[in-house]
C-alpha cells in the first residue's frame, strides 16, 4: 500500500496541489484545538511556525538537491583567516560595543550518560560548559572595557534547569549579563499521514521536539529577545553550540563584521578524515548554500565526504545582523531547507521537521565564509573529546583551551570502546587519571580496559581486553607504540 507522503508526491508530480494545502491545514486546525483557553501569543506563534514548516517541507523543491547543479562556492565567497585585516584597539571597543555571544543550549547530556543540560557537565578543573563560557566573556569585557552579554537559547528540555542554574553567577551581573529564552516546541509528526502525534497540550514530552537550531531566528523574535537587543544598541549576534570549547569571541572577525556592515559570516575550517560528515558550503544555482548529509543522495555521499572536493566544513559558529534578520523574518525570505529526522514513538515511525541555524547563508545577500583555524572547532560530543580537552594537550587560561606548545601537529585520533567508555561515569571509573598525550598520534581502546594514575601514551597505542578478560594499565606505565591485547592485571605487593 503507497504511503501518504508516496501519494502526495504522485500528486504534486502531476499538478495536484491542493492534498499538500489540505494536509498542512489539517494538522494546522488540529494543533490549534489542541492550545488551551488561556494560550499566550507565543504558543500560537508556534503553531503558525509549525504549520509554515510542514508546508515548506512538503513542497519538495523546498529540499531536493539536484546533485548535477552543485559546485564548490566562488574563491572569494571563502576568506582565509590569516587575510582578515588587523583591528584597532579603537576598532574592537567599536564592534564588541554592538555584539552579543549566544549559545546554543538545547540539548541534553544524554548521549555520554548525564542527567541535565550537557551544558553543566565538568569539562576541565571542576569547571563546566557554561563556567567556561562566562570566565570567556568577563576577560574579554575586562580587557576591553565592554558589557558583551551572553545569551543562552534554551529547549523545553533544558529550560527550568538552566534558569536555576544561571543564578549562581548572579554576582556576575555587571560584568557579564545574561539572558535567555526558550526555543519553539513543535509536535513530532506520524511518517504515515504526516499528522501530529499529540492529542493534548500537555502530552508527554516524547511527543513534542524543539526543531532544530535553526530555529534561533525565528524564537529571537517570537520571544522578544531581537527587539531587546536592537534597543540597547546591540546589531550583531555570534552564534555557537555550547559544547564547542574553541567557539571563543574573535574580535578580527567581530570587527570586520561591524566595519563591512556584513550581513552573515559563517566560520568553516579545512576538512580532515574525521570530519566527512560535516555540513559543508556549496555553489547551487548562483546561491552559496549549505548542504549537509542528510540532503545528499545515497549514491553521491563519497563524493560529498570527497576532502578533495568540499575542502572545508561548517563549524556552526555564525556571525549575523540583527536588522538583517528581522527584515528577513518580517519579508518571508528566511527560507531554509527542512530537514527530516526520522524517529520512533513506541515502534511507530514519526518525522521531526529540523532547520540548521548555517542553512540561512543563503538567505543574506553579501554572506561570506571564513575559514578559521582549526584550534576554533574542539566540540566535546564524546567521551573520546573529553579526554582530549582534559588532558596536558591543552593549557587552561582565563576559561580559554589553547593547544599546548609543546604539541607537534594536530589532536590525536582517540576511539573508546563502546559501552565501557561511552559514558562520563564509566570513562571517568576507568581512568585513575587522565593519561598524558602530548605525543600521542593515536589511541584505540576496546573492552574492560582500567588506567592507573600518571599513564603516558605516545606514538600509536592499541589496547584490546579480550571478551570476559580486563586489562590493567599500571600506574606510571609509558606505553609508546604498543600494541596491548588478552588481559592485564595490576599485581598487588
Amino acid at each position: 500500500t503507497q504511503s501518504t507522503w508516496g501519494k502526495l508526491k504522485s500528486l504534486s508530480s502531476i499538478g495536484v496541489m491542493s492534498a499538500f494545502n489540505e494536509t498542512v491545514a489539517a494538522a494546522h486546525a488540529h494543533m490549534a484545538r489542541l492550545l488551551p483557553s488561556d494560550a499566550d501569543g507565543r504558543a500560537h506563534a508556534e503553531v503558525e511556525g509549525f504549520a509554515r514548516l510542514l508546508q515548506r517541507y512538503m513542497d519538495e523543491s523546498a529540499s531536493k538537491i539536484e546533485w548535477d547543479k552543485i559546485s564548490p562556492p566562488p574563491a572569494d565567497r571563502i576568506r582565509p583567516y590569516a587575510e582578515l585585516p588587523e583591528p584597532s584597539s579603537e576598532a574592537i571597543g567599536h564592534a564588541l560595543g554592538k555584539i552579543a555571544v549566544l549559545k546554543l543550549n538545547g540539548g541534553l547530556g544524554t548521549t555520554m550518560g548525564c542527567v541535565g543540560p550537557k551544558s553543566v557537565i565538568e569539562v576541565r578543573s571542576g569547571q563546566t560548559f557554561l563556567d567556561l563560557t562566562i570566565k570567556q566573556i568577563q576577560v574579554l569585557n575586562k580587557r576591553y572595557g565592554t558589557r558583551v552579554p551572553l545569551i543562552l537559547m534554551n529547549s523545553f528540555s533544558t529550560h527550568e534547569d538552566t534558569q536555576r542554574i544561571v543564578k549562581k553567577y548572579a554576582g556576575l551581573a555587571d560584568e557579564v549579563p545574561i539572558l535567555s529564552f526558550n526555543q519553539s516546541r513543535y509536535p513530532r509528526i506520524w511518517k504515515d499521514g504526516l499528522q501530529p502525534v499529540p492529542q493534548r497540550f500537555d502530552s508527554h514530552e516524547e511527543e513534542w521536539y524543539p526543531p532544530g537550531h535553526g530555529d534561533v531566528y525565528e524564537s529571537l523574535r517570537a520571544t522578544g529577545v531581537l527587539a531587546d537587543l536592537l534597543g540597547r544598541g546591540i546589531e550583531y549576534i555570534f552564534i555557537s553550540n555550547v559544547d564547542n570549547l574553541g567557539a571563543t569571541v574573535d574580535v578580527k572577525i567581530a570587527a570586520l563584521l561591524v566595519a563591512q556592515s556584513l550581513p552573515f559570516v559563517m566560520e568553516v575550517t579545512n576538512k580532515t578524515r574525521a570530519d566527512v560528515k560535516g555540513g559543508t558550503i556549496i555553489s547551487y544555482e548562483g546561491r552559496t548554500k549549505l548542504l549537509e548529509l542528510a540532503q545528499v543522495p545515497k549514491r553521491n555521499v563519497d563524493e560529498f565526504k570527497s576532502i578533495k572536493k568540499f575542502a572545508v566544513f561548517n563549524t556552526n559558529s555564525l556571525w549575523a545582523s540583527l536588522r538583517a534578520i528581522d527584515a528577513a523574518l518580517a519579508s518571508g525570505s528566511l527560507r531554509m531547507d527542512v530537514i527530516a529526522n526520522m524517529k520512533a514513538i513506541k515502534g511507530s515511525p514519526v518525522v521531526q521537521l529540523e532547520q540548521a541555524c548555517g542553512a540561512a547563508i543563503e538567505c543574506f545577500e553579501g554572506a561570506i565564509a571564513v575559514n578559521v583555524p582549526r584550534s576554533r572547532f574542539l566540540p566535546v560530543k564524546k567521551t573520546s573529546d573529553l579526554l582530549l580537552v582534559q588532558s596536558n594537550l591543552y593549557d587552561l587560561s582565563d576559561g580559554t583551551l589553547t593547544m599546548s606548545p609543546l604539541r607537534i601537529g594536530d589532536a590525536p585520533a582517540i576511539k573508546l570502546g563502546d559501552p565501557e567508555f561511552t559514558k562520563v561515569q564509566g570513562y571517568w571509573a576507568r581512568c585513575a587519571s587522565v593519561p598524558s598525550i602530548i605525543d600521542l598520534d593515536h589511541l584505540t581502546v576496546v573492552g574492560d580496559v582500567y588506567f592507573g594514575a600518571g599513564v603516558t601514551l605516545s606514538g600509536t597505542v592499541i589496547i584490546i581486553a579480550a571478551p570476559g578478560e580486563r586489562i590493567d594499565i599500571p600506574p606510571g606505565a609509558v606505553l609508546e607504540n604498543r600494541i596491548i591485547t588478552g588481559s592485564l592485571r595490576m599485581l598487588e605487593y
